[in-house]
């Protein structure tokens, strides 16, 4: 199972958008050179979080990024389907009745890695950006 850096530093600027964005909207420069994030990767990022409507951009001098909704609100789950990242643990379709091995039956250990993605995801869906701010600020304490 992998986790590619887009989901990774989609969740990283989300959350530090997050600790700053009720002040003033936030640039993805400041983002960039706080998470040490590619200025170009973030606007990729940014650009799909707009369009699944995580994010809302403002224009302007003081323009930046905002949180669409309230960061309770806002779940690990819909920031890796904005960003097209699929957590998998095995290539096959769930449905499929071929195997990730390319044979005709699936393999011995499938169901073991299918049980596993189904509690990744859960775990992903019960977590949001909300936690992660609270987690970091404890850890800062």
């Amino acid at each position: 199972m992998k986790l590619t850096s887009k989901g990774r530093y989609a969740v990283m600027a989300l959350v530090d958008l997050a600790r700053f964005d009720n002040i003033n909207p936030v640039s993805l420069r400041d983002i960039s050179l706080r998470q040490g994030i590619s200025l170009d990767y973030l606007e990729q990022i940014f650009s799909k979080l707009k369009k699944n409507h995580i994010v809302k951009s403002i224009r302007g001098n003081q323009g930046g990024y905002v949180l669409s909704k309230n960061p309770n609100d806002i779940k690990l789950t819909n920031i890796f389907n904005a960003v097209d990242e699929k957590v998998k643990t095995v290539q096959c379709k769930k449905d499929s009745k071929k195997g990730c091995n390319g044979r005709a039956t699936k393999c011995i250990t499938h169901n073991l890695w299918d049980e596993l993605e189904n509690h990744i995801n859960s775990f992903f869906e019960k977590k949001s950006l909300e936690d992660l701010i609270q987690n970091n600020k404890e850890n800062r304490l």
